[in-house]
């Protein structure tokens, strides 16, 4: 699957970006019909502990399925994030599977 990653005010580097690509892949087991998706990296200046954020936007045919999520780690909250979004690939599936019927 492509994925596009922008990383927001800091440089990514190749092995958070090579994690969160290979979590995401995973993906494509729960729903085989994934176009594309984007993440995005951010750092909260705000917040002293947990402020890492990451948002995940993926693009499934005739809709558009996104997550985010906060953590005191990019890893933690890209995992937090997938998780999240294959909780919605499978129920999207559902709802697929019960209109063709």
């Amino acid at each position: 699957m492509k994925l596009q990653m922008h990383s927001i005010h800091f440089d990514a580097d190749q092995k958070l970006i090579d994690f969160i690509q290979k979590r995401a892949d995973k993906l494509d087991t729960f729903f085989d019909r994934i176009v594309d998706g984007e993440v995005f990296l951010r750092l909260d200046k705000h917040e002293k502990n947990e402020n890492k954020i990451v948002e995940i936007k993926m693009n499934v045919p005739g809709k558009t399925l996104f997550a985010k999520h906060q953590s005191d780690s990019f890893e933690a909250a890209a995992d937090e994030a997938i998780e999240a979004l294959r909780r919605q690939m499978k129920k999207f599936k559902e709802k697929v599977v019960l209109a063709k019927q």
